[in-house]
């Protein structure tokens, strides 16, 4: 079976693999920070306890910032949208929780969707620190079709209107949970 990923013309190192909580708390993301051959940081989700399907590419950290700084206040994940090729509505929001878990943006006070941008100095000192150190963390490649299939066939034969994950979904996501939990 051929795998084919998004993103898959980037060669790139992880240095990272964390979680964090989604917008709404209902969910915990897993997400990646990479760096490739010039050093240059990226994001991806690479998985979501909840329902929501998500895209699993790269994006750039000097897009992700240019983009959020020229937007207008409150920030919201809406500036990411043309950022990205996929086409799920969840992965800006999901780019925006793992943002917030590495102290790039915060949430306003008193705004359920608004978000600031906040210094990057101690990011970019921890990300390279681990540039430094060579860290890579392997992990098996993250198909395109990582995400959930919208629909699906039942044993009926009638459409289901239900997420379900493709077979390579679900053994991607468990390959990555299990790598995620012993590189934290």
């Amino acid at each position: 079976m051929t795998i084919i990923s998004i993103n898959s013309a980037l060669s790139m190192r992880i240095i990272k693999a964390a979680s964090c909580p989604s917008k709404s708390g209902k969910a915990t993301l897993t997400y990646h920070v990479g760096s490739d051959a010039d050093n240059e940081i990226h994001f991806r989700v690479v998985m979501n306890t909840g329902g929501g399907l998500f895209s699993p590419e790269w994006l750039s950290l000097n897009a992700i910032q240019p983009a959020l700084a020229k937007a207008p206040a409150p920030l919201t994940s809406y500036p990411l949208v043309s950022l990205l090729q996929g086409k799920s509505t969840n992965t800006p929001s999901f780019l925006m929780a793992a943002l917030k878990n590495e102290g790039l943006v915060r949430s306003l006070e008193g705004k359920v969707r608004g978000y600031e941008l906040i210094d990057s100095a101690a990011f970019m000192g921890a990300v390279n620190a681990l540039i430094a150190s060579g860290v890579d963390i392997k992990v098996p490649d993250i198909p395109a079709s990582s995400a959930l299939k919208k629909a699906s066939t039942t044993s009926s034969g009638k459409k289901s209107t239900k997420a379900t994950p493709t077979v390579e979904a679900m053994a991607a996501r468990q390959d990555v949970a299990q790598i995620a939990t012993q590189a934290a």
